[in-house]
């Protein structure tokens, strides 16, 4: 038995989450159907993903591990499995690891990017790829917010009441909220998230930012520990899960789908 890695991206506007589910419209069936005519089989081969993404959520770069008989060249699962997926799943690298290699637990940390417009007009050519906010946001204020958010906490007041996690404890090692142009980046990092953390975080941010909290009731709601206190779940349409990290020893290649597909956003030069 070989254990293989595949790093992929997808555009999340038309799939059910990652998650497999009984309709089959995530990007796990598609990815485990693909996988399965590939090999010849005709039946699906199970994975296992870094993290779970929700329902409109896009990857820059999803990382998985698969188990296999299955004896192919590397280039041979790109352009193979590829094959067989839709415009809206690609898969990018390919790596045979030691059976030691687990997407989920061997990931160090997770990063996701927010796209947020802000404009008078919703933004048509980026329709369920950027979130969208008319009103003026005070961009300072929600800096400042950000920062009782870093560092080690119980994140409750950030947890959707479905969430699978066996404890609300994560830690956060970046917030950074950048401006390109009439976009706002938002980048948050931690070693793991809840589900609907990033959202729901957002929805907080832009809550102060629209000057509808003050800058302290960040920190207040998240000593709080109470997510009926929190604001709304914001929109999943701009939300990417941009990186994986894991250690080095594996040596896996590409791991920042950011570095590719959100570079005008998130790059140093583009500042």
């Amino acid at each position: 038995m070989t254990r293989i890695a595949l790093g992929l991206s997808y555009d999340g506007s038309s799939w059910q989450g990652w998650q497999t589910q009984p309709h089959g419209q995530t990007v796990q069936d598609t990815l485990e159907a693909a996988l399965g005519q590939f090999s010849g089989t005709g039946s699906s081969l199970p994975t296992v993903c870094a993290g779970r993404t929700d329902t409109g959520v896009h990857a820059a770069m999803q990382v998985i591990h698969l188990d296999t008989h299955l004896d192919r060249r590397v280039e041979s699962w790109v352009r193979g499995v590829n094959a067989f997926l839709p415009a809206s799943i690609s898969v990018h690298w390919a790596q045979e690891v030691s059976d030691e290699f687990h997407a989920r637990f061997s990931a160090r940390s997770r990063r996701y990017v927010y796209l947020l417009w802000r404009g008078r007009v919703r933004p048509a050519l980026w329709a369920r790829r950027a979130g969208w906010c008319f009103q003026p946001l005070d961009v300072p204020a929600m800096r400042q917010a950000a920062q009782a958010l870093l560092g080690e906490h119980d994140y409750s007041s950030f947890r959707s009441a479905q969430c699978q996690a066996r404890h609300p404890v994560r830690t956060m090692s970046r917030l950074d909220i950048a401006e390109r142009g009439d976009f706002l980046v938002i980048t948050l990092q931690a070693n793991a998230f809840l589900h609907h953390m990033v959202r729901n975080i957002m929805g907080a941010l832009v809550q102060i930012g629209q000057g509808r909290e003050p800058v302290a009731w960040m920190a207040r709601l998240l000593a709080a520990r109470d997510r009926r206190l929190g604001a709304p779940t914001f929109a999943p349409d701009g939300l990417y899960l941009s990186a994986i990290e894991y250690p080095q020893d594996f040596s896996l290649p590409e791991l920042d789908g950011g570095s590719t597909f959100l570079a005008p956003f998130t790059s140093a030069e583009h500042l």
